[in-house]
């Protein structure tokens, strides 16, 4: 499996604050990983990171074999990087499937919006709703299924299920087991660890801007009590 994501000594910086502190990471194509961690651990700083989104970053993002740690966003999104960001980003006077329409293609092979729709069949049928009218369920299900429309292959998604009903959690799940199917990668930073846990084939676990410890699925029930000092799950 070639490398979809590799980072290494990885610092970033708020203006002097300095929040991460030499991470080391990589992801493989077609693997979803999971980002773990209590706040403040860096979790979100490390997918900013990746987008160049913080004030400055030292170190090594390779991202499919390409260096981006000097590269403007812009063009590190054009490597293949989809991001779905905590606070989602929708254009309350747009409607779905204008906001749906709205991102410019980073790669080949984007879906179709009758793809999507039958993925997010929540938003087929409020098509032509404004973005202000959807619930906080149906813009999260908006904010990721716009980046596939895009062509990335890299997924950065971060909190998807913060104060979503059972409900949608259990739909995003199902989307996101789907979109293991197809082959994508994906980087889930996730508080709701129960969510997070089926889905992944591998977990890093952050602490204080620096990876404290990483383990494959099948490792889960042995690192359980090392996860609860960590998370409290």
């Amino acid at each position: 499996m070639a490398e979809a994501l590799s980072i290494s000594g990885l610092h970033a910086y708020y203006g002097e604050s300095h929040i991460l502190h030499g991470v080391d990471l990589k992801v493989q194509e077609g693997e979803v990983v999971t980002l773990l961690g209590r706040n403040g651990a860096g979790r979100t700083t490390t997918l900013k990171s990746i987008l160049g989104l913080v004030g400055e970053r030292r170190g090594s993002i390779k991202v499919n074999g390409i260096e981006a740690i000097g590269l403007a966003t812009h063009k590190v999104a054009h490597i293949g990087i989809g991001y779905c960001p905590e606070e989602r980003g929708i254009f309350s006077s747009l409607s779905t499937e204008e906001n749906l329409l709205l991102p410019p293609a980073v790669g080949a092979g984007g879906m179709s919006v009758d793809e999507i729709y039958t993925m997010f069949p929540n938003l087929k049928e409020r098509r032509a709703s404004q973005g202000t009218r959807l619930s906080g369920g149906e813009q999260q299900m908006l904010a990721m299924a716009r980046i596939l429309r895009t062509g990335a292959r890299l997924l950065l998604l971060d909190e998807i299920t913060e104060g979503l009903a059972p409900v949608i959690v259990q739909a995003l799940g199902r989307v996101i087991g789907q979109l293991k199917e197809r082959g994508y990668t994906i980087v889930l930073v996730e508080q709701n660890f129960r969510f997070a846990a089926p889905l992944a084939d591998r977990h890093y676990v952050m602490e204080h801007g620096k990876i404290a410890e990483t383990f494959a699925a099948a490792e889960l029930e042995a690192k359980m009590e090392m996860l609860h000092e960590y998370l409290g799950v």
